[in-house]
């Protein structure tokens, strides 16, 4: 029962969570609305006037259903016909291997060049960042109801997997409790595959992993920057750091693509609501909070926050990708040069952990990398928080912090939320992945547990 309640608050409560930042930063009254700074000023119909709510039927429309599937189908077409390269996966339980075909930094260059061309061609104007600007809450219903759509269709499909499937189809561990609410959620078939008609074969999860939501969140961001530029003439250095970084972050994912066939949401998690949820509108619409405040309230740094920002953002990255690195090497190549040194213990499974290197320091250190890189996306708003002021002879609207900074910090839950959350979740991606390795090595995790005693920051947790 606690898991089905856990699953419906999840995968219809974070859509809310999704709407509710998306009308607490707005350009009609500030950030957040006035009225929840003084709540005995408090209504629901002044804080529907305040944030613009456009009524349940505003929250979808046509266009922005039919823009979104033209932008996944170019980007099935994209991966289907460029220049690709295969690699073959881990090996599954049956102890088969699925080949992975690889190309989405390739893709991503493609649509990235079409945008850059567009923009130099039509500037802020540029029809796709004005559309993104203009139908943002349409968007993220649009992607919602997709998401539900893939983990629906998954489930179903899930039950035609076989005992020794030829195809290498198999069941995750943790999807198959006959709770039908959880293993929705949760996902039930490891590595879903469909074949379409023009396009071949499509590996669900992996497509969804790094194609449309990882590249749509640099495409709001970009979109989010373009709308500060039309405002203000000029774009600050708060939104090229977030841009930039975030930006970089996403490429970088790509270029290193094959890294992600040894992560837990590959190897380990079924692909559900959670995946789905989280691929297609969790990633792109939550991550991308900062520029979207920055596209409204053009936040100055000055030199010395952007190198202390910078400094931040190299330091996460580091400890990321050379850990991450280190791993992916081992695995692939225990014998290459830059891992060959270092110390294991192996399992009675015949697999080995390591115990020296970034990977002795802590079990998780490539989590430490990954929180840290999202201070750098947060801190950029610096202190967040805005009034909206209708001029009142031209109309124009002024957006500042108010006349004695008083608005500054009230939105600081809001553009640091990422970082928050961020903290929460990997913790509780960390508590699984013990558990799944505590009762896949036994005894042997315990004496690895004992070798490498921390979890994600060492000495501390």
């Amino acid at each position: 029962m606690y898991t089905s309640l856990g699953a419906i608050g999840i995968s219809f409560g974070l859509p809310v969570v999704c709407y509710l930042f998306a009308f607490l930063c707005n350009d009609v009254t500030g950030c957040p609305p006035p009225s929840l700074t003084d709540p005995s000023t408090l209504s629901l119909e002044k804080l529907k006037q305040e944030v613009a709510w456009p009524g349940v039927a505003g929250l979808l429309n046509t266009k922005s259903v039919v823009a979104t599937l033209g932008y996944y189908t170019l980007s099935l077409a994209l991966n289907a016909f460029l220049p690709a390269h295969t690699t073959k996966g881990v090996v599954l339980a049956s102890g088969g291997r699925l080949n992975y075909r690889f190309n989405s930094f390739a893709s991503a260059m493609f649509i990235l060049t079409i945008a850059a061309a567009g923009t130099f061609l039509q500037g802020a104007d540029f029809p796709v960042w004005t559309f993104i600007n203009d139908n943002y809450l349409q968007l993220l219903t649009t992607n919602i109801l997709i998401s539900y759509f893939l983990a629906t269709f998954c489930y179903v499909r899930s039950f035609s997997v076989k005992p020794n499937d030829p195809d290498n189809r198999e069941l995750a561990e943790g999807g198959t409790t006959g709770n039908m609410i959880y293993d929705w959620f949760i996902g039930r078939e490891l590595n879903p595959r469909v074949y379409i008609p023009i396009f071949g074969e499509v590996d669900i999860k992996a497509f969804m992993e790094l194609r449309p939501g990882l590249l749509g969140w640099v495409l709001l961001d970009l979109a989010f920057a373009a709308r500060q530029y039309g405002t203000y003439g000029t774009v600050t250095d708060s939104m090229y750091i977030v841009v930039g970084t975030q930006a970089w972050y996403v490429l970088d994912a790509l270029w290193n693509e094959p890294a992600i066939l040894t992560t837990m949401d590959i190897t380990t998690d079924g692909f559900g609501c959670m995946l789905a949820f989280g691929d297609l509108v969790w990633v792109p619409f939550i991550y991308s909070i900062q520029a979207r405040y920055l596209s409204i309230h053009a936040v100055h740094l000055g030199w010395a926050k952007v190198a202390f920002i910078m400094a931040v953002q190299l330091t996460g990255y580091w400890i990321f990708r050379s850990s991450n690195g280190e791993k992916n090497k081992f695995r692939t190549n225990p014998n290459h040069p830059d891992v060959k040194h270092l110390e294991y213990i192996e399992t009675a499974r015949g697999t080995r952990l390591l115990t020296s290197g970034w990977w002795g320091t802590a079990r998780h250190i490539n989590y430490l990398g990954d929180w840290v890189m999202s201070w750098a996306y947060c801190l950029p708003t610096w202190l967040s928080g805005y009034v909206v002021h209708t001029a009142a002879l031209t109309g124009d609207k002024i957006i500042s912090q108010g006349p004695n900074g008083e608005m500054a910090g009230w939105g600081t839950p809001i553009t640091y939320f990422y970082m928050l959350y961020f903290a929460v979740l990997l913790i509780h991606r960390e508590r699984r992945d013990d558990a799944h390795c505590r009762a896949k090595y036994g005894n042997d995790w315990n004496r690895y547990c004992a070798i490498v005693r921390w979890k994600i920051l060492p000495g501390v947790y």
